[in-house]
C-alpha cells in the first residue's frame, strides 16, 4: 500500500464509527424528546413508550450496522491476519445477535412470521 491509503483507511473506519455512535446517541436523543413531546401533547403514556423504544431499537439497530461495517473494513483493508478475522467473526456473531433480538423486540414477532401478518392483513381488507 502506498504512504496516503493506510491514514485514508484509517481515518475512514473513525468517522464510520463516529457515524455510528453518533446514530445511536442522537437516535436516543431524538426519541426522548419525542415521547416527552407526545406525553405533554396528551398521548397515554403507554403508547408512547412503546414507540420510544421502537425507535431506540431502531437507532441501535442502525448504529450498529455502521460499526459492524467499520469493523469489516479494518480487518479486510488494514489488519487482514487470522486472528483478526476470527475476532471480526466474534464480532459480527454478537452484533447480529443483538440486531435480531432487538428487531424481535421491535416488530413484536419473529421476522419469518413477516409474511403471515401481511397476509393477515390483506385478508381484513
Amino acid at each position: 500500500m502506498s504512504d496516503w491509503h493506510l491514514p485514508a483507511l484509517t481515518a475512514t473506519i473513525r468517522i464510520i464509527e463516529v457515524g455510528g455512535i453518533a446514530v445511536i446517541v442522537l437516535g436516543i436523543v431524538g426519541s426522548t424528546i419525542a415521547v416527552l413531546w407526545q406525553i405533554a401533547s396528551g398521548r397515554a403514556p403507554g403508547d408512547a413508550f412503546s414507540v420510544y423504544r421502537s425507535n431506540i431499537g431502531r437507532a441501535i439497530l442502525l448504529g450498529l450496522e455502521l460499526l459492524v461495517a467499520a469493523d469489516i473494513i479494518n480487518t479486510v483493508a488494514i489488519e487482514p491476519s487470522l486472528q483478526s478475522i476470527v475476532v471480526l467473526a466474534g464480532i459480527v456473531l454478537i452484533r447480529t445477535f443483538l440486531s435480531f433480538s432487538l428487531e424481535v423486540e421491535i416488530e413484536g414477532r419473529w421476522p419469518w412470521d413477516r409474511h403471515k401478518k401481511e397476509a393477515r392483513q390483506e385478508a381484513s381488507m
